[in-house]
């Protein structure tokens, strides 16, 4: 759906405010050059060095502003107007996104979210206008789960669910989440301190860039999002024997990396031959002992499902199961299928898609309704509080690559959208 946008009068009572620009766009360029490697793409894998640098130049960034910085037990840093400003009886408005990247990532999917969020925050302080609610930025730590494989980690701890998470959570490669935690000011011991109980968020805003080519293709400057969908990620082990790869006979072999390939095809088909699921992808694997002349010992792969139907995840995941006891079966292999993380599907509320498209039509704006294919924290926090989602366009429909990129008016716009529908709820 694309808005047909006229000259409407603004709404009573929004302070007729506009962000920074020059502002907002030299921070996002200061931020694409940390983790920079040499082709060009970010590496701030969540609470590696380039993440804690990235972290530390946010805080230095909203403290120069004036602003007040914490950093919570999950290690989520959380910008709030300084004390003598906030109003604490207010309802807290949440706003923003976070600075982690996957490797060789873009340099826009969630940091451009947490700064149009400190830009809001510094608007709002600097032109002394008092909100209806309280607005608090939110950078949120670990959202890809692309060195530790637990992926909305800041934001599963701020919403409680932290039964679902490990005891003693290690990255991919062993390291231990423990001490990396608390270099950056978080406290695995502590994680309850970090969860905000249901009804203390009035609302949610997150403001990222589409990855994805609808909105440039329509010409469409701001995107609505409708909903996101949800996610399952299985982590699957397939354990055969090794040997030598000109001396065992073809007949002899137990070759898990021959049955892992069969796997991962068989996962492409999920959604396109059979559309038992939006999309399904393998997108790593671990093979041991990654020798060319010999045939592998273990080899393990990540399958992420994705549907905006929870019923569909479920038996898109049945599927893989009973694909694996079949492959285990006539391979003779031992296969063991554990689940990485499970997301449910989350809506928008229709109260904020309403005010996003409202902020978007009086600030000149084509807009359209759309849902995300990819995961947000914003659904993670729908579990206590209301959500919306503010997309801009994304170049090309890329991302999570060193091309992602958006138009600067675009980013602007974004970022002006998401400043007037915080004044507006």
């Amino acid at each position: 759906m694309t808005s047909n946008v006229v000259a409407s009068p603004p709404a009573p009572d929004v302070p007729a405010l506009s962000v920074d620009a020059a502002r907002l766009l030299g921070r996002i360029e200061k931020f694409a050059s940390i983790g920079r490697n040499a082709a060009g793409g970010i590496e701030r894998e969540g609470f590696s060095d380039a993440d804690r640098e990235a972290r530390a130049e946010l805080i230095r960034e909203a403290e120069a502003a004036g602003l007040a910085v914490g950093v919570d037990a999950a290690g989520n840093i959380l910008i709030r107007r300084p004390e003598g400003t906030a109003c604490t009886e207010r309802p807290t408005l949440l706003i923003g996104s976070h600075l982690d990247t996957v490797v060789n990532g873009g340099r826009l999917d969630g940091t451009y979210g947490v700064l149009a969020a400190l830009e809001v925050l510094q608007t709002v302080l600097e032109s002394g206008v008092e909100p209806a609610h309280e607005p608090v930025a939110v950078a949120f730590a670990n959202e890809e789960g692309a060195r530790f494989p637990q992926p909305f980690w800041g934001s599963k701890v701020l919403v409680g669910r932290l039964a679902e998470l490990p005891e003693e959570p290690l990255a991919h490669d062993g390291t231990p989440l423990r001490d990396a935690l608390a270099r950056v000011g978080g406290d695995l011991d502590a994680l309850g301190t970090a969860v905000w109980p249901q009804g203390s968020v009035a609302a949610y805003l997150e403001l990222h860039v589409e990855q994805g080519p609808v909105l440039e293709s329509s010409g469409d400057s701001i995107g609505v999002v409708t909903g996101i969908t949800g996610r399952t990620v299985l982590t699957v082990v397939v354990r055969g024997e090794a040997g030598h790869a000109g001396t065992t006979p073809m007949e002899m072999r137990r070759d898990p990396l021959a049955a892992a390939a069969r796997i991962l095809l068989a996962v492409e088909g999920l959604a396109q031959e059979q559309q038992l699921c939006r999309v399904a992808t393998v997108g790593r694997l671990d093979i041991r002992p990654n020798s060319p002349n010999t045939i592998a010992e273990e080899v393990q792969l990540t399958v992420d499902l994705r549907d905006g139907n929870p019923v569909r995840l479920e038996l898109a995941e049945q599927a893989v199961r009973n694909l694996v006891a079949t492959v285990a079966q006539e391979r003779r292999l031992e296969i063991d299928v554990e689940v990485g993380t499970r997301t449910e599907p989350a809506q928008a509320d229709r109260t904020l898609r309403d005010a996003i498209a409202d902020s978007a039509v009086e600030l000149g704006h084509r807009y359209q309704l759309l849902p995300s294919g990819a995961g947000h924290d914003a659904q993670i926090v729908a579990e206590i509080a209301p959500m919306g989602m503010i997309f801009v366009p994304s170049i090309g429909g890329v991302s999570h690559v060193p091309e992602e990129d958006t138009k600067s008016g675009d980013l602007v716009a974004g970022a002006d959208v998401l400043l007037r529908t915080a004044l507006r709820l």
